[in-house]
C-alpha cells in the first residue's frame, strides 16, 4: 500500500510517495518532479504519479490515497477567467457588492484601482432582485419570499448563459428558510448550474463580506469542479484507484466532493502544503520557531510556525485576488518572486525584477523553450550557481549561452553593466523583495525573527537562504531533505478537515452577559454537521476529533479575532477563560489590551478533524569519518553575492551521514533542489535529514585550518 501527495507549482509538479514495505525499515519514500502542464495540470499531476510508481517499483493499483494541493481556484482570480455568475438577493440591496464599505484600497491615492467595481465578480446586470425580507435579531420573517419572482429570475439567468447561480438575502444566518426555497427553485429550472446560498457557503454576520465570498465560490466553482473530477477520471482510467483527497486552505485535506461543492476552501490549497510541510521538517530537527519560505517557480509563499502551531488568518485578513472571501485560511503572504521571475527595465528606467513570471512555457531563457527575457534561474546559471549537467539531476537539460544571452541584451547593456554585475543585481533585487515580504509576516505581526529559523525549500528556496536569513537577521538556517519536494510532503503531512461557521452574537462580559444557550446549541448543531460529513467519509467515532473557535471582538470594534475556546458548555466560569483568552489575543495582535471592556462573541467555528499517519522521513546512517571526499563532485568557480568569483566544491547530498560538516563556500546538489553555503558559513548534516546552516564559529574556523 502507498500513499502520494502531489503539488501542482507554476513551474514543475512535485511528488511524493511514502510505501509500506514488510520486512526492517517498514517504510519507504520516493520523491520526483515534473513539469506542469498548465493548460490542464491533471495531465501532469496523473503524468508524475504514473512516473513515481514506476520508480518505486509499484503498481499504481496498489496506491491507496493520493492528496493534491492544487492552484487551479487560485489561477482563475488572478486570471479573471471565472465562470458567468448569476445573483439574487433582496430587493434594494443590488448594490451591495458594488458600494461594497466605501473603502479604497489606497486612501491617499489619485490612481488606484476598485476591483470589485472594475472585476465585478457578478455583472450589475445578472444581480436580480427578489421581494424577500428577513429581519434581525432574531430572523423573523417580514415579508414572505415570491417565488414567482424567483423562477422567473432563474429563467432569465439560463437564457442568457449563466454557468453559476447564487442566492444571497439579507440576514440569512440568522433564518435561511428563503435561500434554502430559492435555491429548490433555481435546482428545477438550471439543474446543470453550479448553485449555492451565502447560508451554505459563509453562515457569518456582514452581508457584503459574505456575499463577495458566496460570488467568489461561484466564480471559480465550475472549472474547479471540472478539473477535480476530471482528475478523478484520468486516474481511474490509468488504474489509480485511490481515495482523492484536496489540500484546503486551511491546512486540512477534504474529499474531492466537498471541494467541488465549497471551491472557496481550496483557493489557497497550493501554498498550504508548503507551510505544513515546514511544520513537518522543523519538528525532525526539534526546531518549533520556523519562518517558511517557499520559492518555487512564479511565487515565494511565506509563512510563520510559532511555537510549532500553525496561525489561521483573522477574517479580515481573508483576501484573494483583492475580494474579501470568508473562508479559514493559513497565515500566508504570496509575492510574485520566483526562478521564473523576468528581470526587467522599466518604463522609467527602473531595474525590477518580478512579479510577472516566465513560468512553466517558455520558461528561464536557460530552458531552451523559446524563453528570451531573462530569469532569476538564468541570473544563477550566469553567477555558476545552477550547473547544466546538474539540473534536476541531469534529467532537464539547460543552457548557459542562452541565460548569459538574456541577461546581457536585457540588463547588462541597457544599465551600462558587467554579465557578472546584471546577474548579481537580478539576485539581490529579487532577494530585497521577499526579505520585505518576510519582515511584514513576521515582525509586523510581533514576531521576532532572531528566535527564528528560516526554512527555505521548493525549487529555488535554498539558492537564496542564506542571504534571506542575514536579511531578516533570522537565527540560522534549516533546509528540509527534500527542499523541492517540501509542499508536496506537507500533504501527506496533514490531516482530514472540515470546518462550519455559524454567527451567534453573543456576550461573554459586562453586565449584559449571557445568555449563552444560544451560542451552546450553535456549537452543538456545528459539531454535528462535522461529525456528519467525517462519518461520510467512512472515519470510525473515536478518530473523530472535535477543536472549536470563537471570534471576539471588544464590543463596537469593527473585526474579530480568532480566539479558543475551553471543552465543555459555554458558561459564566468558562467566560472568564474565554475572555482571558481575547485579552491575550488583541494584545498579541496590537500591542495593548483593554481589561475592563466588554467582549462579544460574534462567530462561532467548529473543525472536525481526523488525523492521519504521518510520513515518516528515514533517518540519516551517522557519518563514519569526517572526510567528504566521496561526496565531493567536482569543484568550479562560482560567484557570491559579495561579488567574489571562488572555486566552490559541489557535494552529492545523497552521499551526505548524519554529523558531516560542509564549510562555505560550497553548493550541495540533489535532484530537486540546490543549496548554496556561501564563504564564512558551515552546513551541518542532521540525523533527519535535514541541513542547519550558520555563521562559522571560531571552532569551524579552526577545524578547517
Amino acid at each position: 500500500m502507498a500513499s502520494i501527495g502531489v503539488d501542482v507549482g507554476g513551474t514543475f509538479t512535485d511528488l511524493v510517495l511514502e510505501r509500506d514495505d514488510d520486512g526492517p525499515g517498514g517504510r519507504r519514500v520516493f520523491v520526483h518532479k515534473v513539469p506542469s502542464t498548465p493548460a490542464d495540470q491533471s495531465i501532469g499531476v496523473v503524468d508524475g504519479i504514473l512516473a513515481i510508481c514506476r520508480i518505486a517499483g509499484l503498481d499504481p493499483k496498489a496506491v491507496r490515497r493520493v492528496v493534491h494541493g492544487t492552484t487551479v481556484a487560485t489561477n482563475i482570480t488572478i486570471e479573471k477567467n471565472g465562470a458567468e455568475v448569476g445573483m439574487l438577493t433582496t430587493r434594494g440591496f443590488r448594490d451591495l457588492l458594488h458600494i461594497a464599505r466605501h473603502k479604497r484600497p489606497h486612501n491617499f491615492s489619485l490612481h488606484f484601482d476598485v476591483p470589485w467595481q472594475s472585476s465585478p465578480l457578478v455583472k450589475r446586470r445578472n444581480r436580480m432582485s427578489i421581494t424577500e425580507r428577513i429581519m434581525p435579531p432574531d430572523g423573523r420573517i417580514e415579508t414572505p419570499i415570491d417565488l414567482d419572482e424567483v423562477r422567473a429570475a432563474a429563467r432569465e439567468l439560463k437564457a442568457r448563459g449563466c454557468e453559476a447561480v447564487i442566492v444571497c438575502f439579507l440576514f440569512s444566518f440568522l433564518n435561511d428558510a428563503h435561500e434554502r426555497a430559492a435555491l429548490d427553485v433555481l435546482r428545477e429550472e438550471m439543474p446543470e448550474a453550479f448553485i449555492s446560498a451565502s447560508s451554505e457557503v459563509a453562515n457569518v454576520i456582514r452581508e457584503f463580506e459574505r456575499f463577495s465570498t458566496t460570488a467568489m465560490n461561484a466564480y471559480v466553482g465550475p472549472r474547479t469542479a471540472r478539473y477535480l473530477r476530471n482528475l478523478e477520471k484520468r486516474l481511474a482510467s490509468e488504474g489509480v484507484d485511490a481515495e482523492l483527497r484536496i489540500m484546503q486552505s486551511n491546512g486540512g485535506i477534504g474529499t474531492v466532493a466537498t471541494c467541488s461543492e465549497r471551491p472557496v476552501t481550496i483557493l489557497m490549497s497550493g501554498p498550504a502544503g508548503g507551510v505544513i510541510g515546514g511544520r513537518w521538517a522543523g519538528a525532525m530537527s526539534d526546531v518549533d520557531n520556523v519562518i517558511t519560505i517557499d520559492i518555487g517557480g512564479t511565487s515565494a509563499d511565506i509563512g510563520v510556525i510559532a511555537d510549532g502551531n500553525i496561525r489561521i488568518m483573522n477574517p479580515r485578513d481573508t483576501v484573494v485576488g483583492e475580494h474579501p472571501v470568508l473562508a479559514p485560511m493559513l497565515d500566508l503572504d504570496t509575492i510574485g518572486a520566483g526562478g521564473g521571475s523576468i528581470a526587467f527595465r522599466d518604463e522609467g528606467g527602473a531595474f525590477r525584477v518580478g512579479p510577472r513570471s516566465a513560468g512553466a512555457s517558455p520558461g528561464p531563457a536557460c530552458y531552451g523553450k523559446g524563453g528570451t527575457e531573462p530569469t532569476v534561474t538564468d541570473a544563477h546559471v550566469v553567477l555558476g550557481r545552477l550547473d547544466p549537467e546538474r539540473f534536476l539531476g541531469g534529467d532537464m537539460a539547460i543552457d548557459p549561452t542562452l541565460a548569459e544571452k538574456a541577461v546581457r541584451e536585457h540588463i547588462a547593456e541597457p544599465f551600462g553593466m558587467t554579465l557578472i554585475e546584471a546577474a548579481l543585481g537580478i539576485v539581490t533585487i529579487v532577494n530585497a523583495n521577499m526579505a520585505l515580504a518576510i519582515r511584514s509576516n513576521s515582525v509586523a505581526r510581533g514576531f521576532d525573527p532572531r528566535r527564528f529559523s528560516l526554512m527555505p525549500f521548493g525549487g529555488a528556496g535554498p539558492l537564496h537562504g542564506v542571504a534571506l536569513a542575514e536579511a531578516v537577521s533570522a537565527k540560522d538556517v534549516v533546509v528540509p531533505p527534500a527542499p523541492g519536494i517540501t509542499a508536496a510532503m506537507g500533504l501527506l503531512a496533514t490531516r482530514l478537515a472540515y470546518e462550519f461557521t455559524r454567527s451567534t452574537p453573543t456576550l461573554i462580559s459586562g453586565p449584559a452577559a449571557g445568555p449563552f444557550e444560544a451560542a451552546n446549541q450553535t456549537l452543538d448543531e456545528l459539531a454535528a454537521l462535522a461529525a456528519e460529513r467525517l462519518a461520510a467519509d467512512g472515519i470510525a467515532v473515536e478518530a473523530r476529533k472535535f477543536e472549536r473557535v470563537a471570534e471576539c471582538r471588544y464590543q463596537g470594534q469593527g473585526f474579530e479575532l480568532r480566539t479558543p475556546l475551553p471543552d465543555g458548555p459555554i458558561s459564566p466560569e468558562t467566560a472568564t477563560a474565554i475572555a482571558d483568552a481575547f485579552h491575550a489575543v488583541h494584545e498579541r495582535d496590537y500591542g495593548y489590551r483593554f481589561d475592563d471592556a466588554v467582549i462579544e462573541i460574534v462567530t462561532l467555528r467548529v473543525i472536525g478533524f481526523a488525523e492521519v499517519p504521518p510520513l515518516t522521513w528515514p533517518e540519516l546512517p551517522e557519518a563514519a569519518s569526517a572526510d567528504l571526499s566521496h561526496a565531493l563532485l567536482y569543484v568550479r568557480p562560482t560567484t557570491f553575492d559579495d561579488g567574489k568569483t571562488v572555486e566552490t566544491p559541489r557535494y552529492d547530498r545523497d552521499k551526505l551521514a548524519a554529523g558531516h560538516i560542509v564549510q562555505g563556500p560550497a553548493i550541495i546538489q540533489q535532484h530537486n533542489s540546490t543549496t548554496l553555503v556561501p564563504p564564512g558559513f558551515t552546513a551541518r548534516v542532521h540525523r533527519s535529514g535535514n541541513i542547519h546552516i550558520a555563521r562559522q564559529s571560531s571552532a569551524d574556523i579552526g577545524a578547517a585550518a
